[in-house]
């Protein structure tokens, strides 16, 4: 008799739990259903990124204002120095994790990646912005993604020039 009450108390208990999963998960896909309404009206930051649409404004195919062209180098330079970065930091952790002190450097080089960006690349994208207001053109997303991403690339190619110098 007490082991059917307990089977039949433990029953209750999961059929409550399962009633509330299955609530917190309509919940969800509600909340799912306005996201999904809200990107339909507007495309998401990370999307425009992506697809070389840097613009908020849509059926605008160029970057004509300063601080637009100047974002876009930026935020190019920013991604690609993380794509870079982020490997090579791994990298380092784990050839060096039971090194002492050396396993810090993956710190340094993630810092590098973000700092390098913040620093230089902004001024470095200030100038290609500068260049192309004062010569009056236009630049394209896809010009913004090659200025960024061939800051970056030079930074990595320097970068290994000046350790193969020194071996």
């Amino acid at each position: 008799m007490k082991r059917r009450r307990r089977r039949n108390k433990n029953k209750r208990r999961r059929n409550k739990t399962k009633r509330r999963r299955l609530h917190e998960l309509t919940t969800f896909m509600q909340s799912l259903g306005s996201v999904r309404e809200m990107q339909d009206n507007e495309i998401s930051f990370v999307q425009q990124v992506l697809s070389l649409n840097l613009l908020p404004r849509h059926n605008v195919t160029s970057l004509s204002d300063f601080s637009g062209m100047w974002c876009g180098v930026f935020l190019w330079t920013a991604v690609s120095s993380l794509i870079f970065h982020l490997p090579a930091a791994l990298l380092s952790l784990a050839a060096l994790r039971q090194h002492k002190i050396a396993r810090l450097m993956s710190i340094a080089i993630i810092l590098m990646g973000v700092l390098g960006p913040l620093f230089g690349g902004v001024l470095t994208s200030a100038a290609i912005a500068g260049v192309y207001k004062a010569a009056a053109k236009t630049m394209s997303p896809l010009e913004a993604f090659v200025f960024g991403v061939g800051q970056s690339f030079c930074v990595v190619f320097i970068s290994f020039v000046r350790i193969l110098a020194t071996l």
